[in-house]
């Protein structure tokens, strides 16, 4: 029985911390500006709707920066007692963001509730003018995001986040529009409760993988039967248990596994070509390969309801 090891780092998480620290420096600085012009005009328009916006961005803000230092500390090196480094604040990051993005949506339920049945006179053209600007602050910020949103749940999470903001801002014009035009002043806590759905609907997702990461479960994307089929059909392998692949952070994928090869073991290349090709066709950056030789000695761990 032997072990052997292979970590194919292409610099995932320097590469994210480099490309997208601008993006949050710019995205953090914009949106903190405009939630003061929000909470600004929102008091002088009387408007629930910008002032909960205003609110739901400055949660946006800081889940902006829980995310940049997520990965800054993802770059961490290893320690004796974090042997994986930090990497895995990247996972909790991106579960904290989605709670406080449900949080903050349902502060926002509650306070276009009560305008519900308590209407106010709300001007409309300062709502319009300030959402507007929402929208183009949003739609920059989120686009700051886009390149790295299918690779790290983080990037997506602050890309979902910005994209939730210029669908609330494109609401809060609306609401404006229809105000000016019909004085129905009902629409400004309408709109708002119609947006806090939008928010949860687009937020579930980012919550459940957050919380699917966290257990340690197989990252989206990666499908273990196949994985499971590539290994089995190698020359010489006999039998492939105990695999288990799991998100070392939000960009990096881990593999242990057992193969049993009764011929023996085939050398350190072979296992090497075997990393190489899990990282170029399944995204698994670390992988850690535990070749058994000799079948008169059953691993202990082999039967799959054995963790």
């Amino acid at each position: 029985m032997s072990d052997s090891h292979s970590h194919n780092d292409h610099g995932g998480h320097t590469h994210g911390a480099a490309t997208f620290g601008r993006a949050f420096a710019i995205g953090v600085s914009l949106n903190l500006i405009y939630v003061i012009v929000q909470v600004l005009f929102g008091i002088r328009a009387n408007s629930v709707a910008l002032l909960a916006d205003a609110i739901h961005n400055f949660g946006d803000v800081l889940g902006l920066l829980l995310s940049w230092g997520a990965i800054a500390l993802a770059t961490h090196s290893p320690t004796p007692r974090f042997t994986y480094g930090l990497r895995g604040s990247s996972i909790l990051a991106a579960l904290v963001n989605g709670a406080a993005l449900l949080l903050v949506t349902g502060g926002i339920a509650w306070e276009s509730v009560q305008r519900l049945f308590e209407p106010a006179p709300v001007a409309g053209g300062i709502v319009i003018a300030v959402a507007a600007l929402g929208i183009v602050v949003n739609v920059l910020t989120a686009w700051l995001f886009q390149a790295g949103r299918k690779d790290d749940l983080n990037i997506r999470a602050a890309f979902l986040h910005m994209a939730a903001d210029a669908v609330v801002s494109l609401g809060v014009v609306l609401a404006g529009i229809g105000i000016v035009f019909t004085n129905w002043l009902w629409l400004d806590p309408a709109v708002s409760l119609i947006v806090a759905a939008v928010i949860v609907v687009g937020t579930w997702r980012l919550l459940r993988d957050s919380v699917r990461l966290a257990l340690d479960a197989v990252p989206e994307g990666i499908e273990i039967d196949l994985v499971r089929l590539y290994l089995a059909g190698l020359p010489g392998i006999a039998e492939v248990h105990d695999l288990h692949i799991w998100g070392m952070s939000t960009t990096d994928n881990a593999l242990t596994v057992h193969l049993v090869m009764p011929q023996g073991h085939p050398g350190d290349s072979f296992v090497s070509g075997i990393c190489e090709h899990l990282h170029n066709a399944f995204r698994i950056s670390h992988a850690t390969i535990q070749v058994e030789t000799d079948p008169s000695h059953p691993c202990a761990l082999a039967p799959d309801h054995i963790v």
